[in-house]
C-alpha cells in the first residue's frame, strides 16, 4: 500500500522559513538538509524549488492562492494574541466563525502561501457543550454525526 509522506513547499528564503514556522506554530525539524527542511509533522521546505522539481524557476509562482496550510490550535484566542505580536504578517481577513462554529484566521506565509489556524474542533465542541447545547444539536450546526463529532472529543 503507497503511503503519503509530506507536503513540500517552494521557500524562497529556507532559513527565514524554518524561523517562521519553528516560532510561530512550535514545529520541530525532522531532517535538515541545508536548502531542504523536514519538520516532523509532514510539512518540508523545499529552497530552489525550480531545481528540485526540474521547471523554469519563472514558473515558481507567489501567492498563487489554490492551497493552504492548515493548522488548528487548542488555545486559539492565545494564539491570536501571538501573531498580533509576531509582526510583518500578511492577513487575508479578520478571524471568521464558519457557520460550523469554527473560528478561524488566515494570512500568508513569507512566500506567499495561505496559512489556516483554526480553532481545535474539540474546543468548538466543548464550547457548544458548555453552553448547553445537547450533541444532536451540535450534530446538526456542524453537518456532522454525532458518532463522528464524539471521536473528536474523546
Amino acid at each position: 500500500m503507497m503511503k503519503y509522506s509530506c507536503t513540500v513547499i517552494s521557500v524562497s528564503d529556507v532559513n527565514q522559513s524554518r524561523k517562521f514556522y519553528e516560532e510561530l506554530f512550535g514545529l520541530e525539524v525532522y531532517q535538515d538538509y541545508g536548502i531542504n527542511i523536514s519538520f516532523t509533522c509532514g510539512l518540508a521546505l523545499q529552497q530552489e524549488f525550480d531545481w528540485l522539481v526540474n521547471i523554469p524557476k519563472e514558473k515558481i509562482v507567489q501567492e498563487a492562492n489554490n492551497i493552504e496550510l492548515c493548522f488548528e490550535e487548542e488555545a486559539f484566542d492565545d494564539f491570536i494574541k501571538q501573531l498580533e505580536q509576531y509582526g510583518d504578517i500578511r492577513y487575508i481577513g479578520d478571524v471568521i466563525e464558519h457557520s460550523w462554529g469554527q473560528r478561524v484566521v488566515r494570512f500568508y506565509d513569507p512566500d506567499g502561501h495561505i496559512i489556516e489556524v483554526g480553532e481545535a474542533m474539540k474546543k468548538v465542541i466543548q464550547r457548544f457543550l458548555k453552553n448547553g447545547w445537547s450533541m444532536e444539536e451540535i450534530s446538526k450546526k456542524m453537518k456532522a454525526s454525532v458518532s463522528d463529532l464524539e471521536k473528536l472529543i474523546i
